[in-house]
């Protein structure tokens, strides 16, 4: 079949909660996919950053090869010989003493507030079903039920009603919002270093360690969503690393899974997940050992600050780049490490519409927030590639709106 067979059937069998572009990937390598018509493009997305060190990449590939041939789901009521090794290596690389690995990253925000709660009525002894937990304007930790909860995004909320209690959303980047709101049954705060869905909304400098030291002054738990910022995405292990902040509870995911499998974990210290006994939490693919294998694969990679420099490199020609398109179809641009939002003036077209021009061009992105976009290549990806980025980004403002034919043929 060709492009417009599998459009067809996507849109005949599957439910329509996405709108994506009419591009059909049928490979990937590196930092480039093909589609089924053969043509090629720059991933500039990668998987909301899962795929930070790019499709198929040689190392976990082989990893996940190795554990295919061996045992690849034994559950939680059994051990595996790759659980607890993983389990040691995530610990070292975060700092903490304790992993609990779910799947999705939606798991493990949804791991973190139960872990905050019972931590909330077993050690700070907030009467019971009474703890709360203070929230960002402008976040995103996903899609379940009592995440939408808290969430400010209609789409995201429309029709899913009742909600959960026992969130306060206060204004991101202000801590004095944030004292103001804090009270006896404050559990803890959960936040994104970096708000990624909202178009790479960076906070004000000093923010994070504000946070930090109003939380363990009112003896709160500061919860620290990197699933899309941490592991290298921003030139750092985690975005926190920015401001020297450790938060009590880390939350991780995307890259994680090395773009092969969904794997996300928390971790923590002691005195926070030993609240959690045997029959409180789990699933039944969590910390499966294929995950487990290509996790701990992923945290190696990670341990010789390869990826973190090369994300700081690149970044900094991605960041120039696009500071050089403002005021030619930009209005503003944020980036720190290899992630960037560009805001594009709504009076020449819509995120959207730039992302399908962009396409064109060889290079995938996606919209967010109307008429801005987001970019995130791999961190596998050249000099060569990051600069095609910029140029489809400025072709794309200049030019009329093209044909889907991309011109990329690297």
């Amino acid at each position: 079949m060709d492009t417009a067979g599998y459009v067809d059937l996507e849109d005949r069998f599957l439910a329509h909660n996405y709108h994506p572009l009419d591009v059909v990937i049928a490979s990937a390598e590196g930092a480039w996919v093909t589609d089924v018509d053969g043509r090629r493009y720059l991933d500039a997305l990668a998987g909301y950053s899962a795929l930070n060190f790019g499709h198929r990449h040689p190392r976990l590939v082989a990893a996940a090869r190795a554990q295919l041939d061996r045992v690849t789901l034994t559950s939680r009521a059994f051990r595996s010989d790759q659980l607890g090794p993983f389990a040691r290596d995530l610990a070292e690389l975060t700092g903490k003493q304790r992993i609990l690995p779910m799947n999705s990253g939606a798991e493990a925000v949804e791991t973190a507030l139960k872990t905050a709660r019972r931590w909330g009525e077993q050690v700070k002894r907030v009467p019971a079903n009474q703890s709360e937990i203070l929230v960002m304007d402008g976040n995103f930790h996903g899609r379940t039920t009592t995440i939408i909860s808290f969430s400010g995004d209609p789409d995201s909320r429309e029709g899913f009603g009742p909600f959960t209690p026992g969130f306060e959303t206060t204004r991101y980047g202000d801590v004095d919002a944030l004292r103001s709101v804090i009270t006896e049954r404050t559990v803890a705060v959960l936040l994104e270093p970096i708000q990624g869905e909202a178009g790479v909304v960076i906070p004000p400098d000093g923010y994070l360690r504000g946070v930090r030291e109003l939380c363990t002054e009112r003896g709160v738990l500061m919860i620290a969503d990197e699933i899309q910022s941490g592991l290298a995405r921003t030139g750092r292990t985690f975005a926190c690393d920015h401001e020297q902040v450790v938060p009590d509870i880390y939350v991780l995911g995307k890259a994680l899974g090395g773009g092969i499998v969904a794997l996300s974990a928390i971790a923590a210290d002691d005195d926070v997940l030993a609240v959690l006994t045997p029959g409180s939490h789990g699933s039944t693919f969590g910390g499966n050992p294929l995950a487990a294998a290509i996790g701990r694969e992923v945290v190696a990679m990670l341990a010789t600050g390869e990826f973190q420099q090369r994300a700081a490199d690149l970044g900094r020609r991605l960041g120039d780049g696009l500071e050089a398109l403002v005021g030619r179809g930009v209005i503003a641009v944020r980036h720190r490490g290899l992630w960037a939002g560009v805001d594009v003036d709504p009076a020449l077209m819509t995120g959207k519409e730039l992302c399908r021009r962009m396409a064109a061009h060889g290079v995938l992105a996606k919209d967010t927030h109307g008429s801005t976009i987001r970019l995130a290549p791999p961190i596998v990806a050249t000099e060569g590639d990051i600069d095609l980025v910029v140029e489809a980004v400025g072709a794309s403002l200049m030019e009329p709106a093209p044909g889907l034919t991309p011109r990329a043929t690297r």
